[in-house]
């Protein structure tokens, strides 16, 4: 499916690569994947494994190792809490908690309405501006550094309306 309905992006894509080394556009051909659906399917894992040539559980270990992709189904905007030890000296791992109690979810759970995941990730490069998170949905990715709980609220409330 992605092959016929993103043909010449993916065209575009493995072009920006030497024939024998088009292996090294797993990434964007993921982010496609995931953009499609929301999250990587294993059929998508799949599907980039065969354009590329290369082994399905290679593709997979690239989804499992990166924190920007997913291989399960979560919220319409995943937050993602940098709880990384330079950021945790800073308050990352209570901001996290206290975010999540805010929404009522665990780390690493989706909100009730679907809306959003969030989650702690090792280093999101910016320790010195911590608690920091980055939003990662289909508009791409977006960094908020230097927050608290009510700022971080803010920022989702506007996110849930959209």
């Amino acid at each position: 499916m992605l092959a016929e309905k993103y043909h010449s992006q993916i065209e575009s894509t493995l072009a920006k690569y030497p024939a024998d080394q088009k292996r090294s556009a797993v990434m964007p051909l993921l982010y496609i994947a995931q953009s499609e659906y929301g999250y990587v399917t294993k059929e998508a894992m799949q599907e980039v494994a065969d354009i590329l040539e290369i082994e399905p559980t290679q593709v997979a270990s690239i989804v499992g190792f990166y924190s920007l992709y997913y291989d399960h189904k979560a919220g319409e905007h995943h937050i993602q809490v940098c709880t990384d030890l330079p950021c945790a000296l800073r308050g990352a791992d209570k901001f996290a908690e206290d975010l999540c109690a805010k929404f009522g979810v665990k780390l690493g759970d989706t909100t009730k309405d679907g809306k959003f995941t969030i989650e702690g990730v090792m280093c999101l490069a910016a320790c010195d501006k911590a608690p920091m998170f980055q939003v990662q949905n289909k508009e791409g990715i977006k960094y908020y550094e230097n927050q608290t709980v009510e700022s971080a609220a803010k920022v989702m409330e506007e996110l849930g309306k959209k």
